[in-house]
């Protein structure tokens, strides 16, 4: 049985346009911001620390740099107002939230669900006057835990479902201007988020097992995902949700 990813990679053509990725500085995020700048995209990516240079384990010279917090309205709105062109939109950034308290709720649901409708709307301006030949796209990333309850992260889980039903109603809203909307959803990915449960050999197995290609998942994969979804090849998917987990989901528990 054949793990090993795969070598190849479809050519998409993103020169000349403008990709924002938000939580471009490692795992999903990073890898998408990757692929885009290999296609021709001018990337921005956002992050919470002020510099990229904190981030020392990352080379990210090659993108153009924002900071970025998801639970400031104010620092929403300064990012908004700062992109004078933009073609795609990536709504990666997010996080599970720790406790089970009624404010750790409502922050989950900020960072993955409110902040997600406020940027979209503030640079809705921006992505109406997309020069991309087939138009602009918004691709939110979600989370396989829109599908199935967790008792660990409701909140997060909550937002993430929400997030699903969001880009079927802005698909609906903007389709007509020449504007898709499109999720992913990634199964088990290690990233610095999950990277306590991969390495979590209980853990680590169990997904294996339920899987049926019986591995976790590389952020490149959902990174490929992402600029499908966002290509000219996906020219008339809209508000649709891509489920990228190996399989993890249509088996039983």
């Amino acid at each position: 049985m054949a793990n090993s990813l795969p070598t190849g990679r479809a050519a998409y053509d993103f020169n000349g346009l403008k990709v924002l990725v938000t939580g471009g500085t490692a795992g999903i995020g990073l890898a998408t911001a990757q692929y885009f700048a290999d296609a021709g995209a001018t990337v921005t990516i956002t992050g919470t620390r002020e510099a990229p240079q904190q981030y020392s384990d990352e080379d990210l010279g090659r993108f153009d740099y924002r900071q970025l917090s998801l639970l400031s309205r104010d620092s929403i709105d300064a990012l908004c107002a700062s992109v004078d062109a933009l073609d795609v939109l990536v709504n990666n950034a997010g996080g599970t939230g720790g406790a089970q308290t009624p404010y750790a709720f409502e922050e989950s649901v900020q960072v993955n669900l409110n902040a997600v409708w406020q940027l979209c709307q503030g640079l809705l301006p921006r992505l109406h006057e997309a020069s991309a030949p087939c138009g602009a796209s918004i691709v939110n990333v979600a989370s396989e835990m829109s599908l199935y309850a967790s008792p660990w992260f409701p909140g997060y889980g909550a937002a993430k479902a929400a997030v699903v039903q969001l880009t079927k109603t802005l698909a609906a809203q903007h389709g007509a201007a020449g504007l898709r909307c499109n999720a992913v959803l990634p199964g088990s990915i290690p990233t610095r988020m999950t990277r306590s449960f991969a390495d979590d050999e209980a853990i680590h197995d169990a997904v294996c097992q339920r899987t049926p290609q019986q591995r976790w998942g590389d952020p490149a994969e959902i990174a490929s995902a992402v600029l499908f979804l966002a290509s000219a090849e996906a020219s008339f998917v809209n508000g649709h949700t891509l489920v990228v987990d190996g399989g993890y989901s249509i088996t039983d528990a």
